[in-house]
């Protein structure tokens, strides 16, 4: 059921009549808002308010405390989709040195970790969109120097000044995890190991 994030609760309800919903759904009927309020009290729950444009308005019994809890943790789970699904932009220059294109290949692929997609720009200047083979050959070695975790989505193409490829994560970073929390696990057993036969000589 659809609750706007502000509604009246409880006191703050001032009409005199609603039409009340109970707390399974069942519909009770227009009632005071007096002995809305009381039922709601002994049942230990709230008295929200729906639908205030209704007349009379439409009011709920439920657990609002838990309802605004549940409401909040769906938001983040939106947000966080929202954010997996976001595309990253990196832009190079045509002239970029070493220092510069693996510092920006880094930003690359750290966003291709979190899953992210990422645009790679080359930007052009003046006489250099004559040249658009320079930004190609530069987008072939991002993608070659990223193979390892990432691909282009398709044929770098152009737009006004600019050339662009979409860079698409391969996998994502959760088995990286499972194998170093294996690596302890696995010393562990190693050095306990050496232990047997220490303890064989002295019995």
């Amino acid at each position: 059921m659809n609750i706007a994030k502000e509604h009246k609760v409880n006191e703050q309800i001032r009409v005199r009549q609603i039409r009340l919903i109970g707390a399974e759904g069942e519909q009770v009927g227009i009632i005071d808002t007096r002995d809305a309020m009381q039922m709601a009290r002994e049942a230990g729950m709230d008295l929200v308010m729906v639908s205030p444009q209704a007349v009379p308005p439409v009011c709920r019994l439920l657990d609002y405390g838990r309802f605004r809890y549940e409401q909040q943790q769906n938001e983040k789970e939106n947000r966080k989709r929202a954010r997996a699904q976001e595309v990253k932009a990196i832009k190079f220059r045509v002239k970029i040195d070493d220092h510069d294109f693996k510092t920006k290949t880094g930003h690359v692929r750290r966003f291709l970790e979190e899953g992210h997609k990422v645009k790679v720009t080359i930007m052009f200047r003046g006489r250099e969109r004559t040249h658009p083979e320079l930004g190609e050959r530069i987008l072939v070695r991002v993608a070659e120097t990223l193979a390892d975790i990432g691909a282009p989505e398709g044929t770098p193409s152009m737009m006004g000044m600019d050339m662009n490829m979409i860079m698409t994560p391969k996998a994502a970073p959760a088995p990286k995890k499972e194998r170093t929390d294996d690596a302890p696990a696995e010393s562990a057993a190693l050095t306990e190991a050496p232990a047997a036969p220490g303890e064989a000589a002295s019995a």
